[in-house]
C-alpha cells in the first residue's frame, strides 16, 4: 500500500505557503529588507552629516578673521622701518628707552639684551611694547561672505585697528606655551603633558592589563594546590571563587563613570602615596612640585581607568584563538607557557591591540579625573619627568572655551584640531601595527 504525499502547510490553514502565496512571502520579506536597509543608510548618513556638521563648526572658529589693535604702533617706534629691518643694536636700544627699569632688570636676569638674537628681541618688543590686542574675532564664514560689514563696523569701532586673515592653527600655535594673551598663546606644555600621559598609561596597563587577561583565560582552571589534600582543596576553591569574583567586578568596572576614578586617584595615587608621586622619597621633588598632583599620579590613575578595556578586549581575542592550536602545540612536546608565547599571543596579538586602541582613545579625552587628581589649568612650565606638574589638551580646552573673549573660543578650536590630529595618529599607527602583525600571521 503506497502512502500519500504530504502536503504542504499553509500560513493560514498551518500548512507550509505554495504557489502565490510563496511570492506573496517572498516579496513582502524582500520589502521589509529594502524598508531596513533604507533605515540603516539613513542613520549612516545622519551620523555622517552630524559629524561633517561638528567638523565645519571645529574649523569656522579655527579660522577666519581677526581685527588686531597695537598699544604702540611699530612706525613710531623705528620711524617708519619695519622691526625686521632693524640690527640687534637698535632693538636693544628700542627696549632700553621704551621699558621700565624693573622689567628691564627681569629680563637681563634671565638672559642678557645684548646677547639675544633679533629674533628673540622682535618677540619681547611685540608682547612688551608694541602688546597687539585682539579686539574683534570673525568667523571664517563672516570674514569670507560679510567682510564689506565687518570693515564698515570696524572703522566705526576701531578705526586704528586692521583686519587680517587669522588661522590659530599654526607652527607657533603648537611650539608657544600658554599666555594670557590668545595671540601669543600656544599647546606645547599641554601637548607634552599628554604625551607624558599617554604613554605612562599605555606602558602601565598594556603588561598589567594583558597578564590578567592571560591568567584569567589560560591558567584560570589550573589547580594551585594539590587536590588530593583537603587543605589543597580548600585553597583551590577559594582561589577558584577569588578569581570568578574578580572577572564579574572587571566587567561591571568598565562601566564606572571616570570622576569615580578620579576620586580613587586622588584618595590613593595623591594623598596616601604622596612621599612616592611626588618624588620626595627618591630626593626628586626639589620644593618644585606639590603633594602628589603629578604625571605618575595622573597615569596611575588613568591605568586604572583604562584597565578593564584592556582586560576584557585581550580575553577576547585569546579566547577567539583556536583551541585545535593549543592542543596541536602541547601534542607536539611544548609546555604550555611556550603554547601562551609562541602560539596564543601571536595570533591574538591584533585582537589586543584593537582593545588597547580603545582604551588609549578613551583615556586621550577623558577630563574629569584628571582635574581631581590635580592636573593645571594654567601652566607655562614644560614637564620633564614623571613627577612634574602638568596638564593636558583636554583641560586647556576647557579652560579656554570657558573664558568669555571670542579669541579664546577660536583657539580652544585650533587646540580640538590639535588634538583630534594628536588622537588619529596614534589610533592610525596602532592600527598598521595590528594589520602588520596581522598579516604575518596569514604569512
Amino acid at each position: 500500500m503506497s502512502a500519500e504525499p504530504l502536503t504542504p502547510l499553509s500560513a493560514s490553514t498551518g500548512r507550509l505557503p505554495q504557489g502565490e502565496e510563496v511570492k506573496q512571502n517572498v516579496a513582502s520579506r524582500q520589502q521589509r529588507g529594502k524598508l531596513w536597509q533604507a533605515s540603516l543608510l539613513f542613520s549612516v548618513f545622519v551620523g555622517l552629516l552630524v559629524l561633517l556638521l561638528l567638523a565645519w563648526n571645529i574649523v569656522n572658529d579655527a579660522f577666519g578673521g581677526i581685527a588686531v589693535q597695537e598699544a604702540v604702533e611699530v612706525e613710531a617706534l623705528t620711524g617708519g622701518r619695519e622691526l625686521e629691518e632693524l640690527a640687534q643694536p637698535e632693538l636693544v636700544a628700542i627696549l632700553e628707552e621704551n621699558l621700565r627699569s624693573r622689567v628691564l632688570r627681569n629680563l637681563n636676569r634671565e638672559q642678557p639684551l645684548a646677547e639675544r638674537d633679533a629674533e628673540n628681541l622682535i618677540e619681547v618688543i611685540l608682547f612688551e611694547i608694541i602688546k597687539p590686542e585682539v579686539v574683534a574675532t570673525f568667523s571664517l564664514y563672516d570674514y569670507l561672505f560679510n567682510r564689506a560689514e565687518i570693515e564698515a563696523q570696524l572703522a566705526q569701532d576701531f578705526p586704528r585697528a586692521e583686519l587680517e586673515f587669522k588661522s590659530w592653527l599654526r607652527w607657533d600655535f603648537i611650539v608657544n606655551p600658554m599666555s594670557s594673551n590668545p595671540i601669543f598663546a600656544g599647546v606645547r606644555t599641554a601637548l607634552l603633558g599628554t604625551l607624558w600621559l599617554l604613554v605612562l598609561t599605555i606602558l602601565i596597563s598594556f603588561p598589567l592589563g594583558l597578564g590578567a587577561a592571560i591568567y584569567l583565560e589560560e591558567y584560570q582552571s589550573d589547580k594551585i594546590f594539590d587536590e588530593r589534600k583537603p587543605v589543597g582543596r580548600f585553597f583551590n576553591r577559594v582561589i577558584e571563587r577569588s578569581t570568578s569574583i574578580i572577572s564579574t567586578n572587571i566587567y561591571n568596572l568598565s562601566g564606572v563613570p571616570s570622576i569615580i576614578y578620579g576620586m580613587l586617584g586622588l584618595a590613593i595615587f595623591v594623598r596616601a602615596l604622596e612621599a612616592f608621586t611626588s618624588g620626595s622619597f627618591f630626593g626628586a621633588n626639589e620644593g618644585t612640585t606639590a603633594n602628589g598632583r603629578t604625571i605618575i599620579s595622573a597615569a596611575l590613575t588613568m591605568s586604572l581607568l583604562v584597565l578593564p578595556v584592556v582586560i576584557i578586549s585581550s580575553q577576547e581575542a585569546i579566547k577567539a584563538v583556536p583551541s585545535t592550536l593549543r592542543q596541536a602545540s602541547l601534542g607536539l612536546g611544548a609546555t604550555k607557557w611556550q603554547t601562551i608565547w609562541k602560539i596564543v599571543l601571536p595570533n591574538a596579538l591584533p585582537g589586543i591591540l584593537t582593545g588597547t586602541i580603545l582604551a588609549i582613545s578613551r583615556a586621550i579625552g577623558e577630563t574629569a579625573p584628571l582635574i581631581v587628581v590635580g592636573a593645571s589649568t594654567f601652566i607655562v612650565t614644560d614637564p620633564t619627568s614623571i613627577f612634574s606638574k602638568f596638564t593636558v589638551l583636554p583641560i586647556q580646552i576647557y579652560n579656554w572655551t570657558s573664558r568669555p573673549q571670542d579669541e579664546f573660543r577660536a583657539i580652544a578650536a585650533a587646540a580640538i584640531i590639535t588634538l583630534l590630529i594628536l588622537l588619529l595618529s596614534l589610533n592610525a599607527t596602532a592600527i598598521l601595527l595590528r594589520n602588520y602583525l596581522r598579516s604575518r600571521r596569514v604569512s
